[in-house]
């Protein structure tokens, strides 16, 4: 059998072979280049999500698609003469994860760089860059150039992937999203991975949803992503370690664009949602032990207004107006509270269905969506709660939108009686360190 021979390959995967590396590259850049018919590679990509690819091949179908486009690398960057180093993080996913908002210019307010290339919103989970782009001139394109300077100036940049970096993600994940083999998980880490080690970093936390409002509705399913990808950030030298974290309620107090710009705002001048504050800093700790800097305290320059000030700089940086006031919607309605208790429940899937049901969202790639769209909620899990009170607000700038929002939510919420049944839990559910065990399939 030729190993470019793409039926061969489907074949032997479809039978539950190991594919070779050479069979691994070549139908990769094939796909890319355009020889391996669409038609072909949605077979194989089948063929996965049933057989699995066992440790080595999930590293060499990362390897491969990092080779069809440009490795960044700023391990030369520098500020006062000295080296910056490097870190990023990248989220999975959920309703409500302002993460990216509050912990880029935190960390970037220690004298750490963070190219952090970010997406888009797709379904009922947000894209950071279009809540971002609810900002008054900020932009989401910036080039290599502009990022390296912008690196040695503020330290934060949070952009595009630009179209040379990973082509063949793009293309696989298009392929993915209308055959129905999205969710295999070593598909979904080569995924993330190679885009991640193609930047340029030289660290990567990584902050893997589990519940409801996740990819990764498991905790088993999102501890063994983790495990993978933390391996294969070690594999190309990209020191990587992850926590695992609930996503069965919303992060927050909101789900949207400007409503969690709002939020993020709020937590960078010291306050905000405790599990907003929480997930944040449990990620800065993590980001900067990996920068070298374990003895420092985050928390610190929230308290400060140093991360404030960063994120002034960031957003400036990228043409935006740090002082402009957000987009308001048009039309808000409240849902209120059906009985007196303690909010023990909310459920993330539903919240994050009404936020993309009322515009905050899209369901295919290039949709327009609406800035002031969004959910905010009025209490978090373990709160009292009374009869007739808001307890959910919708905003949206298309009133038509109001009651599929609200119909989503119909059995979202759950009321009990005693507070102690709903004590607020931590947000960090595990830790995946470098070497831990690796479960593929």
């Amino acid at each position: 059998m030729s190993r470019t021979d793409p039926v061969g390959i489907i074949t032997a995967k479809r039978d539950g072979a190991d594919l070779d590396d050479e069979q691994i590259r070549s139908v990769i850049a094939g796909y890319t280049a355009g020889t391996v018919a669409p038609e072909q590679m949605s077979a194989l990509l089948m063929a996965i999500v049933w057989r699995g690819l066992t440790r080595r091949e999930t590293a060499t179908w990362t390897r491969s698609m990092i080779d069809t486009g440009v490795r960044l690398d700023f391990s030369d960057l520098r500020r006062d003469g000295r080296p910056l180093p490097t870190v990023d993080k990248h989220s999975t996913g959920g309703v409500g994860d302002t993460v990216t908002l509050t912990l880029t210019p935190l960390i970037a307010s220690h004298g750490v760089a963070v190219p952090q290339l970010s997406g888009r919103g797709l379904g009922h989970t947000g894209g950071t860059l279009d809540k971002l782009e609810s900002i008054p001139g900020w932009r989401a394109d910036v080039d290599v150039d502009e990022m390296r300077a912008l690196l040695e100036r503020t330290g934060a940049v949070v952009c595009a992937a630009t179209a040379d970096l990973v082509p063949a993600d793009r293309l696989l994940y298009a392929l993915r999203d209308v055959t129905g083999t999205v969710a295999s998980v070593p598909l979904i880490a080569a995924s993330i991975m190679s885009k991640k080690i193609a930047e340029g970093t030289s660290a990567l936390v990584l902050d893997v949803k589990a519940g409801s409002g996740a990819f990764m509705t498991s905790l088993d399913d999102a501890r063994r992503l983790a495990e993978i990808m933390v391996a294969l950030g070690g594999d190309s030298g990209v020191r990587t370690s992850a926590l695992i974290t609930d996503m069965s309620a919303p992060l927050g107090r909101s789900a949207g664009n400007a409503v969690e710009v709002a939020e993020a705002l709020e937590v960078l001048a010291g306050g905000g949602p405790a599990d907003m504050v929480e997930l944040t800093l449990a990620l800065a700790a993590e980001m900067l032990d990996a920068a070298g800097l374990s003895d420092v305290d985050p928390a610190e320059h929230l308290a400060d207004g140093r991360a404030m000030d960063s994120w002034r700089a960031m957003i400036a940086g990228q043409g935006g107006d740090p002082d402009a006031p957000l987009p308001t919607p048009r039309h808000t309605h409240d849902v209120l509270v059906a009985a007196d208790g303690v909010l023990t429940g909310l459920d993330a899937l539903a919240v994050g269905e009404a936020a993309w049901l009322l515009g905050a969202g899209r369901s295919r790639p290039g949709d327009a969506v609406s800035s002031t769209a969004g959910v905010t909620w009025h209490a978090g899990i373990g709160d009292p709660v009374r009869r007739g009170a808001p307890l959910l607000t919708l905003h949206t700038d298309d009133e038509e939108t109001i009651d599929a929002a609200v119909r989503a939510l119909s059995d979202a919420v759950t009321i009990g009686e005693r507070a102690d049944t709903a004590a607020p839990r931590s947000r960090i559910l595990d830790r995946v360190a470098p070497g831990g065990t690796v479960r593929t399939r």
